[in-house]
């Protein structure tokens, strides 16, 4: 009876000892608490979108759920901001874009320093942009924006989902190479930005390619030309900008990130989880078929990637005398 009790007792002992020796371990791998995954543009653009439907994908994964916060504003640095300053527990993330690598070479001082807030989580992928124009513009090709913008400078205009974004720095690497003028109009997202496009308020906009497919679908909108080096796999018979403009290259990506100091094993999980989110049908339908290659790598490729954007873009911004205004 002594040795069964005394058994039972070591038993016991060796099963609080696991438990306690595996619950740090879960704690960071479980939490009850949603998931805010902040989007820094109004509701209704491509990254919104995207951040919508990686979302789900990633609640399915997680078993947690997934909530979009829209913080549009200051070309990003709104909804950036908020994730730089939350705990790094692995609840709040953000998703960033073209104007995360830009806005420190546009910026005189941001509330956070680009390099050491953050944690790559993930590259999700990346595409071109598309310079596009409503249905009834009598404008029908690159050639025709140019002529138009020499023949009467400034008086074009373009919109933008924001200063500092991909569609601002398009329209601004336009002038420059084209060596003409046109107006930029900054709006807070890139759904408020192609309201205002097909309403008639602006001419033009180099959107997203997510963000500008269901006009381009609906016949709504008029796609002119693309931002890549080469030829769309999608809008294959549209041409690129550097076929008019020799030399003109962009892009657009989509990448996520944690406050800085979140845990090695909490990154892992998210990563993981936004790669099976991607890897489903339904995100791939959604993004695919607008011109997104999907990259969803380690967190190192984000970072290498993101790193190499801003050596590229604060050369170019400085040679062109590019501003945020």
């Amino acid at each position: 009876m002594q040795i069964s009790r005394r058994t039972t007792a070591m038993r016991l002992g060796f099963l609080i000892a696991s438990v306690l020796l595996v619950a740090p371990n879960a704690m960071a791998q479980v939490s009850d608490k949603p998931i805010r995954l902040v989007v820094p543009f109004a509701p209704g653009g491509g990254t919104d979108l995207i951040a919508r439907t990686l979302g789900l994908g990633m609640s399915r994964e997680l078993g947690q759920t997934v909530v979009i916060e829209n913080k549009p504003g200051a070309g990003t640095i709104i909804g950036t901001d908020i994730v730089a300053k939350s705990p790094a527990d692995g609840n709040t993330l953000v998703i960033a874009t073209f104007a995360h690598a830009v806005n420190p070479s546009l910026m005189q001082k941001l509330p956070y320093d680009n390099d050491k807030a953050f944690t790559p989580v993930i590259l999700i992928g990346k595409g071109p942009n598309v310079l596009v124009v409503r249905a009834e513009s009598p404008f029908k090709s690159v050639k025709d924006v140019l002529d138009a913008a020499r023949a009467n400078p400034g008086k074009l205009n373009y919109a933008s989902q924001g200063n500092g974004t991909s569609a601002h720095l398009a329209g601004e690497m336009f002038d420059n190479l084209a060596k003409v003028k046109t107006t930029h109009v900054p709006y807070r997202g890139a759904g408020p930005a192609l309201t205002d496009l097909l309403g008639g308020q602006v001419d033009m906009i180099f959107g997203t390619a997510t963000a500008v497919s269901s006009g381009l679908e609906s016949g709504k909108l008029r796609a002119l030309a693309v931002t890549g080096a080469e030829r769309s796999q999608v809008l294959k018979n549209i041409p690129t900008i550097a076929e008019t403009i020799p030399g003109y290259v962009m892009e657009s990506w989509y990448g996520l990130y944690a406050p800085a100091g979140t845990p090695p094993e909490v990154i892992a999980r998210l990563n993981a989880a936004a790669k099976k989110a991607v890897a489903t049908d339904d995100f791939r339908k959604k993004v695919e078929q607008e011109g997104l290659v999907i990259s969803a790598g380690a967190p190192s490729e984000l970072d290498t990637y993101v790193r190499s954007e801003e050596a590229r873009w604060r050369k170019i911004v400085k040679e062109n005398n590019i501003t945020a205004n």
